[in-house]
């Protein structure tokens, strides 16, 4: 149940919480009977508002996908994460991967963190480790529910920090050019670090890119030629952890040839997987 009295706080104009109530009241009208969304309804709701802007996956405008992540969809978004029983387990395993590692971590920079659903869950279960959040559209809201939480703090860019613990959960599928946003949280993990990274290159959303989606076969090999290496899966292929095992100074001639040939491999699968299914259906 999304309970839109989760948004209220003394620090944020009550018009700026009305704007956002209001909006999500519409979205919850138009695509869910009740304020229990599920997944797909949500989904529908990030399309719609998708659409209404003018984005389109196929052809970035920055300036509207930027007004896109700073909609009260985003908002709806954390509310139904932190009561998602999928998205709850997930949280979970990764805050019990950390807790395993206690004695090797305690900074961990989130990246693209959202709501803060999981800094919140990991310093509950481990007060003295500090997180930062690296997340370029805050709102006001998500300020505001994390401020009584003295080791978290929020960041607008990567300074020269290097962290024990990056993680980074559905973010590089939203993103035109992840590959270089890969190598920026490489470099902000200190050697033998960890990097607990989830991907989803897949259409579920119009927010995920299409021009990401070679990136499902092929992710692993940019990993390793890029100075990680794959230590464990958390949940069923989606979380992965990465240990950064050296400082590797970034072949880009070399990462931009993989990444074309990454990009004919999918064109070249997806057409047999087309035909595949048409030969059987």
């Amino acid at each position: 149940m999304i309970e839109l009295t989760e948004l209220n706080d003394p620090s944020i104009a009550e018009p700026e919480i009305k704007k956002i109530e209001q909006e999500i009241s519409r979205l919850l009208s138009q695509y869910s009977n009740n304020n229990s969304p599920s997944l797909e309804q949500l989904w529908k709701m990030m399309d719609s508002v998708w659409d209404e802007l003018g984005c389109d996956n196929q052809k970035i405008e920055i300036e509207k996908i930027n007004q896109f992540y700073q909609h009260p969809v985003w908002t709806l978004n954390g509310l139904f994460i932190e009561k998602d029983e999928a998205s709850l387990l997930n949280r979970q395993l990764i805050c019990d991967w950390i807790g395993k590692h206690e004695a090797e971590i305690k900074t961990i920079i989130d990246y693209g963190a959202g709501m803060g659903s999981l800094a919140k869950l990991i310093t509950m279960n481990f007060p003295n480790l500090s997180i930062n959040l690296y997340e370029p559209y805050p709102s006001q809201i998500v300020v505001a529910r994390l401020s009584s939480y003295s080791n978290i703090h929020f960041v607008n860019q990567l300074n020269d920090q290097l962290y024990d613990c990056l993680i980074s959960t559905d973010v590089l599928e939203h993103i035109p050019d992840p590959l270089p946003f890969l190598a920026e949280m490489i470099d902000h993990v200190r050697p033998d670090g960890y990097l607990i990274i989830a991907n989803c290159f897949y259409p579920v959303i119009k927010c995920h890119l299409p021009c990401t989606f070679h990136l499902r076969y092929t992710f692993d090999v940019f990993t390793r030629i890029m100075g990680l290496k794959k230590i464990e899966n958390l949940s069923e292929n989606y979380i992965d952890v990465y240990q950064k095992t050296k400082n590797v100074t970034f072949n880009w001639r070399l990462i931009r040839f993989l990444e074309k040939k990454s990009q004919v491999l999918y064109r070249f699968i997806e057409i047999i997987r087309t035909l595949y299914h048409q030969a059987k259906y």
